[in-house]
Formats: structure tokens, C-alpha cells, sequence
């Protein structure tokens, strides 16, 4: 098999990878956001996302095999193709419909987007193990940087998400960007590099799940909890508190309140994004050494734990909406953006360190198939502790999370 240019293939690859992350991104903002404005309560609202997440436990499972078997590219393609066909199909929601009807229709159109979104992230970032130059670094230098932009292109998905739906309204936006993606999708065929790495021999059996390596069962589980602990405040409970304290009721109000929830919600993943790019910078990753990387997990991870509950407790003193709670609010998640944005770089280049070159799209889909059950478990507990205790509780919660998290990370020394 001819091998690919690894500079061309790579990004082509990042491309692709930020093409989908943009519609992600813009697709879960115009969800919540109208589904919200319909009256849809915090525990609906979760409900909308769960399968989405389960999805992505099921999809990061049979995605290695599968990219083992055909190669990544057919992965990403395929991956491209079910978010097109997902987009298309939310664009068929009827207002009429029931509730339940509703909840049931979009829960179905999010689980396709979860296993497109699952098999395209999977496909890219064992492309990186396998393309990325060994030396001085330049395995968490690259996977850094297609992480960072990643997660910064999400964000602006956010932001166009939340903008389209005051400007275009919920139909024209997703069929919008259907129409985009698949002008991007026909690019992407055209310009990515025969010979992209990552197939098996035929005759390999399928294998067992989880990895011989101690290592990378211990780092999946602080990954789970991780993002856990991100995803109980970030998916239902924040926005829809900044909804109702910036919102005054009114069309325009609303409007409004897009605009300002769905821009925090992108300047906070952007900025999420940036820092990962600057990890390996930030922590002198050329010269430090693989142990001392598996350090400087667990120091970051303890970092995180109080972050969370400090701002519990800001919002159990205010006992309310409060504009010194949402500044307090403001700038107290942008420092939990810094330390996790650090936690889940430095976890993105120890997967890739501790995985395989052999079997590494089964490692990487077994931690992200974690990284799906965090987010699984942080939705269902966002909906549920917002609706039962409100922020505090939510942010309570998510404390809880980065705690156990920290807790696994530790392990990791001892493996």
C-alpha cells in the first residue's frame, strides 16, 4: 500500500475532523436552545442528549474493529455521512407533534449524530498515532493541536448554532448546514490521500475490549469521570440557568438570550481549545519523559476537584439568581476550562503513548468509549440534580465527578 504524505493526510484529516465538530457543535446549541424556548423541562432536555451519548459508548466499541478492518478513512467518511443524514432528518420535525413524539424523534436523530460524531473523532485521532513524528514531542504536539483547534471550532459551532436560530429559525439552519456539510464531505473525498494508515490484516479476530494494558483501563476510567464532571454543569444546567436570569420573556428577549448563552458557551470552548493546543508548550513536553507525563495527569486532576465545589457554594449563598453569582459563575468556569482543557490534552497524548501501534484503534475506541460514558452519566445527572437542587446541586455534583477522577488518575502511577 502506498503511503500517504503524513503533513497532507494530516490535514486533510483535521479538515474533515473540524467540518464535523462545526455542525456538531452548531447542532447541539440550536437543540437545547429551542427545545428550551418550546418549554421542555431540564430532565427533557437531558433526555434529548442521552442517547447521543450512548450512542457514542456503543459506536467507540465497534468503531476500532470496524476502522481495523477498512481503514480509517472509510470511518470518516462514513462518519461525515450519517451527521448528513441526521441533519436531514431533524429537518422533517413536525411542530404539531406531541412531547413525547418529539422527545422520542429527536433522541433518535441524536443517536445517529452520536455514532457519526464517535466514528469521525475516533478515525481522526488514531490517524495522529499513526501519522505524527516520533521525536521531541511531536506525538502530543500534533494530537494537541487537532484536539485544541477541535474543540475551537466546536465553539464557534456553538455560537453559529445560537445565531441561526434567532436569525434563520430551526428548519432553515439545519437544512442549511446539511448543505454545507456534504459540499465539505465531496472535498474531503477529493483531496484526502490514498494509502491512509490503520487497517488490519483480514484475517484478525476480533478481540476483547479492554486493553492488556493496565494503563489504559486506568486512564479510560479518569477520562469517564472527567468528563463527567464537565458535561453535569455544561450540558442543561448552565445554559438554561443563563437562559432564564438573561432572558426577560419576551421574542426579542429570547433572541437575545441566544445570542449571550450561545456566546459564552463558544468563548468558553474556544478558549478550552487554545489551551489544549498550548499544553505540550505549557508542560515542557519535549523533554519530559513518559512517567513524568503520568505526573502531571494526576497533579492536574487534583487541580480540578475544588473548582466545582466552590462554586457550589457561591450559588447556594446567593439562594438565587444574582448578577454578582454570574460573574462569579463567568469567571470561575473559565478557570475550570484551564485545568480540564490541560487534563483531557495530557489524557489525548497518553492514550496514544500507552496504546499500540497495532491494535490502536481498539485502545482509542475503548477510552473514548469511556469519554461517551462520562458524558453519558454528566447529562443524565445535569438534567436530574438541576431539576431536583438547582445549580448548586449540579455544580455539587460535578465536584463529585473531578473527584473521582482525580482519584483514578492516581492509579495510573501504580500500573
Amino acid at each position: 500500500m502506498t503511503q500517504p504524505n503524513p503533513l497532507r493526510a494530516y490535514a486533510a484529516v483535521t479538515a474533515a475532523y473540524w467540518a464535523f465538530m462545526l455542525s456538531d457543535g452548531a447542532l447541539r446549541m440550536l437543540v437545547l436552545l429551542h427545545f428550551n424556548g418550546l418549554g421542555f423541562s431540564p430532565v427533557q432536555l437531558a433526555w434529548l442528549f442521552l442517547l447521543y451519548e450512548f450512542a457514542g459508548i456503543v459506536t467507540n466499541l465497534a468503531a476500532g474493529w470496524l476502522a481495523a478492518r477498512f481503514g480509517l478513512a472509510a470511518t470518516l467518511y462514513a462518519g461525515l455521512v450519517l451527521q448528513i443524514g441526521a441533519l436531514v432528518a431533524l429537518a422533517q420535525l413536525d411542530p404539531g407533534w406531541t412531547v413525547v413524539a418529539s422527545v422520542v424523534f429527536v433522541m433518535a436523530v441524536q443517536g445517529v449524530s452520536g455514532v457519526a460524531k464517535d466514528l469521525a473523532k475516533m478515525s481522526s485521532k488514531s490517524a495522529v498515532k499513526l501519522l505524527a513524528p516520533a521525536a521531541e514531542g511531536g506525538l502530543f504536539r500534533w494530537v494537541a493541536y487537532l484536539t485544541g483547534s477541535k474543540n475551537a471550532v466546536k465553539g464557534l459551532g456553538f455560537f453559529l448554532g445560537a445565531a441561526l436560530l434567532g436569525l434563520a429559525g430551526f428548519q432553515a439552519a439545519v437544512w442549511g448546514m446539511a448543505a454545507v456539510l456534504a459540499a465539505i464531505l465531496l472535498a474531503v473525498v477529493l483531496f484526502l490521500p490514498a494509502g491512509l494508515p490503520g487497517r488490519m490484516k483480514t484475517d484478525e479476530a476480533w478481540g476483547g475490549w479492554r486493553s492488556p494494558d493496565a494503563r489504559v483501563n486506568r486512564l479510560s476510567l479518569a477520562r469517564m469521570f472527567l468528563f463527567g464532571a464537565r458535561d453535569v454543569w455544561f450540558v442543561v444546567g448552565l445554559p438554561v440557568y443563563f437562559q432564564s436570569v438573561l432572558s426577560d420573556g419576551t421574542a426579542e428577549g429570547r433572541r437575545e438570550a441566544f445570542f449571550l448563552v450561545g456566546g459564552f458557551m463558544a468563548v468558553w470552548i474556544i478558549a478550552y481549545g487554545a489551551v489544549q493546543a498550548l499544553a505540550p508548550r505549557l508542560l515542557g513536553a519535549r523533554t519530559q519523559p513518559e512517567d513524568q507525563m503520568v505526573r502531571k495527569a494526576v497533579l492536574w486532576s487534583g487541580l480540578l476537584v475544588p473548582i466545582p465545589f466552590a462554586l457550589a457554594v457561591a450559588a447556594t449563598v446567593a439562594g438565587g439568581p444574582a448578577p454578582w453569582l454570574t460573574g462569579v459563575l463567568v469567571v470561575g468556569l473559565l478557570v475550570f476550562g484551564f485545568v480540564f482543557a490541560i487534563n483531557s490534552s495530557v489524557h489525548s497524548y497518553l492514550i496514544l503513548a500507552f496504546g499500540s501501534a497495532r491494535q490502536i484503534t481498539r485502545d482509542v475506541g475503548f477510552y473514548y468509549m469511556a469519554n461517551a460514558a462520562g458524558r453519558l452519566i454528566g447529562t443524565l445527572i445535569s438534567g436530574l440534580s438541576f431539576q431536583i437542587g438547582g445549580l448548586p446541586l449540579c455544580l455539587a455534583c460535578a465536584g463529585g465527578m473531578a473527584l473521582f477522577s482525580w482519584l483514578a488518575a492516581r492509579r495510573i502511577v501504580t500500573a
